[in-house]
């Protein structure tokens, strides 16, 4: 990747030098960070477990951002936004829909990852005029199989990566194979790329709230997810160990407008291992009239 056309004019090009931004909304102070053209239709990120702003992937957003507007966000009690995170999915849509609108936007397109994909179902649900398009990653739908657990597993490998010395995200987010661990190598190299600026780490209590969410998300009763009528691309790796890839080939088939995208020999940070065809994909689901 070229660095050195970072800005053009007052354009933000890349996420490793976007400044964080702050709004006031609902009580909160929302810790926020935006690139790319000014577009209408803004691709809002929600992130995954414990994720804080310098946890997305910056090929990811850098290629969304190539095309068009990007924001990511801390919500509420995460990283540097104030508050205390909510131990429901749904509470979180409802601070995602605050932040949002806060900033003025009428329709955004939304890209959840993980806990961010269930956030984002939510949305589209309660407010679905505001939603044009989905893109789901590494997520399933309420009562998917085997997301509650996602608790057990986060600590089985927080622990594994204590005892090895490595992020636990390098067995959570890659497989075990010699492909899967160069990727994680790499992914997490990447993620330190930022070196000004950085956010603050997830507190101990945000994390255990949010899994108390996604716990909570997983012993659901099944949605009717006829309800989503806007097009949604669901895309994943084909060896989930996080949140069973067999969910997001259910969540495609249970939406009118789904389209499933799967990489072979990935988990679930698919998309991060795949990075250059998954923004390339992305990219045209989005654009496509």
């Amino acid at each position: 990747m070229n660095h050195s056309h970072e800005v053009r004019g007052d354009v933000v090009t890349s996420y490793k030098n976007a400044p964080t931004h702050t709004i006031n909304a609902g009580g909160v102070t929302f810790a926020y960070r935006e690139l790319g053209p000014r577009s209408d239709v803004p691709v809002v990120f929600l992130t995954h477990l414990a994720a804080v702003l310098d946890n997305w992937d910056p090929r990811v957003v850098d290629g969304f951002a190539a095309k068009r507007r990007v924001i990511t966000f801390d919500s509420r009690g995460v990283g540097a936004s104030t508050g205390s995170t909510p131990r429901t999915i749904e509470a979180m849509a409802e601070d995602a829909v605050t932040f949002i609108r806060a900033l003025g936007f009428e329709s955004v397109d939304l890209h959840g990852f993980s806990m961010g994909g269930m956030i984002a179902q939510v949305i589209a649900q309660t407010e679905p005029d505001l939603v044009r398009k989905l893109i789901l990653t590494g997520t399933g739908p309420a009562g998917g199989e085997g997301i509650k657990n996602v608790t057990w597993l986060s600590h089985l490998d927080t622990v594994r990566g204590l005892l090895t010395l490595q992020d636990p995200k390098q067995f959570l987010f890659f497989t075990r194979t010699a492909g899967g661990r160069r990727a994680g190598k790499e992914f997490l190299a990447r993620l330190k790329e930022r070196t000004q600026d950085r956010d603050k780490a997830i507190s101990p209590v945000s994390y255990s709230n949010q899994l108390k969410a996604i716990h909570r998300w997983g012993l659901k009763r099944p949605q009717d997810l006829s309800v989503i009528h806007q097009p949604v691309l669901v895309v994943n790796g084909d060896s989930d160990r996080m949140v069973p890839s067999v969910n997001s080939t259910d969540l495609a088939r249970r939406v009118p407008n789904g389209e499933l995208v799967i990489y072979p020999d990935a988990g679930h940070g698919g998309i991060f291992q795949f990075h250059q065809q998954f923004v390339e994909t992305a990219l045209e689901f989005l654009e496509r009239r």
